[in-house]
């Protein structure tokens, strides 16, 4: 029996008509808090216009008046359509669930080794610095015997040469809450000025009582203490302190505001995420980064996204961790099109895409470091994660150098500017919109590598001397190798004239000289032309696990640029 591990985190995307009502449809069947829905109110309408129905929270937001009802109607759908049908009511939906899942794993041991930055876990931040070894494992005990990729990383080392941030940057970290009293962040967490702690009064007239370091959406309450982990790995990964002998994050200067909607076991509902990101808007926050999703199109959170956006607010997100195609099946909500999202892949330190990372050319923006990412839990304590949500915090951080460097500039600007200075590779070119990971040094630079990319008029097609296939059908636990070279080729690619296997557990995977997986297909098509390696040679393999099979794969031609 197959069992198939994913861990999901994150999801959303604006859609045309006839799209967004299927998607609308569909998103009624999407986990929800059970009899619950969000309504928003039309311009002028008030609260009182919504006599006779059980409301049980009102929220008056940038993005407008709001309020959670509660129905006894069996039908989700049924629910909706009976309050949509309300003249003072703009929309209603179900109230989503939103979540995060990680698996915390302290540190008891970790290599003790001089560092550039003082801090005795450095060297284990291969997402900072990757020395090609310097990888945890997930105990922290030893480095991964797998070699990774000198470089590959957010060349940290370098971008600190020109800023170590600003204090005037103010991130805020969406998620679970922050332990604002560990060590490694406390000198570096948001502090309401206007707010005097304990004397239950809202002193700053924002309308949240003793909101000292942020707020808790799930509790409304003015304590985002992280009782998960989640969030303050996040937080550490964007703005550890430096020097201090713990670990060290992106940016050694910053202001971080702890913003909880997602409880100590990781879920949230709509409602409260679109008070978080509300809170964090009316609070003028630089960025907001954003390690979460699930749930199904929503007009509340793609609202509250586009109100930040409207005040120059960027919006990090994490791609998600379902291994799947943005650009085919949404993520939500890095799949919205709001001028200030930026979605997020995960990388490992072999410069490969993560193997559990969802990907889109249309719809990923960039890669990070996302593997075995070693940062900061509560009590004082370190752990490994892995997933877009520890890419997200990356990416973040990197944003945060520039914006310390230059201020907010328009979204437009930010994100080519973001694209442009990306480190290409091959493993990036057909799953982000960039075709790179993110680098600190080259963004605050404005330096752009070179992307040396074919004529697409000049491949021609020759048949192979050999034609490299499977037997039909093919056997359980086959591995099929085959390396193609053509003298003098600058750009080579394959074309998969027949492929017919199980899907999902049988591949066909092309790799480069280096051995850099290029693309890995899978299930059904004809006449597939893969991605291209640049140069005159490339391995492709085939394997198959140990039941299913199917007809298999043939492939008879070649393209070929000299």
């Amino acid at each position: 029996m197959k069992t198939k591990k994913l861990c999901v985190l994150l999801g959303l995307l604006a859609l045309s008509p006839m799209a967004l009502a299927a998607q609308s449809k569909m998103s009624l069947e999407i986990p929800a808090v059970p009899g619950e829905f969000i309504v928003k109110l039309k311009d002028g309408a008030s609260l009182k216009s919504l006599k006779g129905l059980n409301v049980t929270q009102d929220m008056n937001l940038v993005s407008g008046q709001f309020a959670v009802v509660k129905s006894n109607e069996k039908s989700a759908a049924l629910a909706v359509a009976k309050l949509k049908e309300l003249d003072v009511v703009e929309y209603a939906e179900p109230n989503y669930l939103y979540h995060t899942i990680n698996t915390i794993t302290p540190i008891e041991s970790l290599l003790n080794q001089v560092s550039v930055t003082g801090d005795e876990k450095f060297d284990l931040l291969w997402g900072l610095k990757n020395s090609s070894a310097n990888e945890p494992d997930r105990s922290g005990t030893s480095t991964t015997p797998e070699r990774g990729v000198a470089g590959a990383d957010v060349n940290a080392v370098e971008a600190w040469k020109i800023t170590k941030g600003s204090r005037d940057v103010v991130i805020a970290v969406i998620d679970t809450g922050i332990d604002w009293r560990h060590p490694d962040l406390a000198a570096n967490m948001w502090t309401n000025p206007g707010e005097i702690a304990g004397n239950n009064k809202d002193d700053d007239g924002n309308g949240y009582v003793d909101d000292i370091y942020g707020w808790n959406a799930a509790l409304k309450n003015g304590s985002p203490m992280d009782g998960n982990g989640h969030g303050t790995h996040c937080a550490g990964t964007i703005g550890a302190v430096h020097g201090n002998g713990g670990v060290a994050g992106v940016m050694a200067d910053v202001k971080m505001m702890a913003v909880k909607f997602l409880t100590d076991e990781g879920s949230g509902s709509l409602a409260d995420a679109i008070v978080a990101i509300d809170y964090a808007t009316k609070m003028n926050v630089d960025l907001m980064s954003n390690s979460w999703g699930g749930g199904g199109f929503s007009q509340a959170l793609f609202d509250s996204i586009k109100a930040a956006s409207d005040r120059g607010i960027i919006f990090t997100a994490a791609a998600g961790n379902s291994t799947t195609n943005n650009d085919v099946r949404d993520n939500f909500p890095s799949n919205y099109r709001t001028a200030n999202i930026v979605a997020v892949a995960a990388h490992a330190h072999t410069d490969q895409l993560a193997s559990f990372s969802s990907y889109g050319k249309r719809t990923v923006h960039v890669a990070a470091p996302g593997r075995n990412v070693l940062s900061t839990t509560p009590n004082g304590q370190y752990s490994v994660f892995s997933g877009t949500s520890m890419a997200t915090p990356h990416v973040s951080g990197v944003i945060g150098l520039l914006l310390a460097q230059e201020g907010r500039m328009p979204h437009a600007e930010m994100i080519e500017r973001l694209h442009g200075t990306s480190v290409p590779a091959p493993a990036y070119r057909r799953t982000t919109i960039s075709g790179g990971r993110v680098d600190a040094y080259n963004l605050l630079t404005n330096t752009r590598p070179v992307r040396n990319t074919p004529d697409e008029s000049q491949w021609s097609t020759e048949a192979l001397r050999e034609a490299f296939e499977s037997a039909h059908p093919y056997a359980n636990s086959a591995k099929l190798t085959s390396t193609i070279s053509v003298p003098g080729a600058k750009f080579l690619r394959l074309v998969v004239e027949k492929l017919d296997v199980e899907n999902n557990y049988d591949f066909l995977t092309v790799k480069d000289a280096t051995g850099g997986v290029l693309e890995r297909l899978t299930g059904k098509g004809d006449n597939i032309v893969t991605d291209y390696v640049e140069g005159d040679s490339l391995t492709v393999e085939f394997t198959s696990d140990s039941s299913q099979t199917a007809w298999g794969f043939s492939i008879k031609e070649v393209q070929i640029i000299r």
